[in-house]
């Protein structure tokens, strides 16, 4: 084990502030490390809610989903780079993070990787969607504190949310929002 540069990788991601809020100018936007560390805790959230769901696999699936970002930054659909040539900078990333942990573990981490990547399992498709509730309740959080529009990010995931708890959590999130925007314009 490679134990220096996995801390490098960790320290990338402690760092790596996220493309979409770089964008919009947010101050102190969260980093990759915030984003998988939200999104873990909510994974957490969910023991006993979906039956059958392994639990621990998305803890850890919610840990290393982004971990390439660490090698590549955080790649967005704004960035002129197609979803192949991402997946590609992206496996080639997860495979060198790989060779600094033990075999097992390494080849575990990219299976995990793999398997978000491919939506191929029920903790893959929670996980989804815990990364796009996560960032539309960010987008929330930033628009209440900076008054700022993000709605780009609320239209962006319009019909993604499709299993339960998903779904109710979209819903409050979007009528919380709609009652914030309203009692401004009030």
């Amino acid at each position: 084990m490679n134990v220096l540069e996995l801390l490098k990788i960790c320290d990338n991601l402690k760092h790596l502030k996220r493309t979409g809020w770089t964008k919009f100018k947010i101050d102190e936007p969260e980093t990759v490390a915030c984003h998988m560390y939200r999104m873990a805790v909510l994974s957490m959230a969910l023991e006993g809610q979906i039956p059958g769901l392994d639990v621990n696999r998305c803890v850890r699936m919610s840990l290393v989903h982004d971990i390439a970002e660490a090698i590549v930054g955080d790649i967005t659909p704004h960035c002129g780079v197609t979803e192949e040539d991402k997946h590609s900078l992206e496996h080639k990333a997860m495979q060198k993070i790989a060779t600094y942990l033990p075999v097992e573990t390494g080849e575990d981490w990219v299976q995990l990787w793999r398997e978000y990547e491919g939506r191929s399992t029920k903790e893959a498709q929670v996980v989804f969607h815990l990364d796009k509730f996560d960032m539309i309740a960010q987008a929330f959080d930033y628009e209440q504190k900076y008054d700022v529009d993000l709605s780009q990010f609320f239209s962006s995931t319009v019909g993604k949310f499709t299993m339960a708890p998903f779904t109710t959590w979209d819903r409050e999130l979007r009528d919380r929002r709609q009652q914030w925007i309203d009692s401004k314009a009030a």
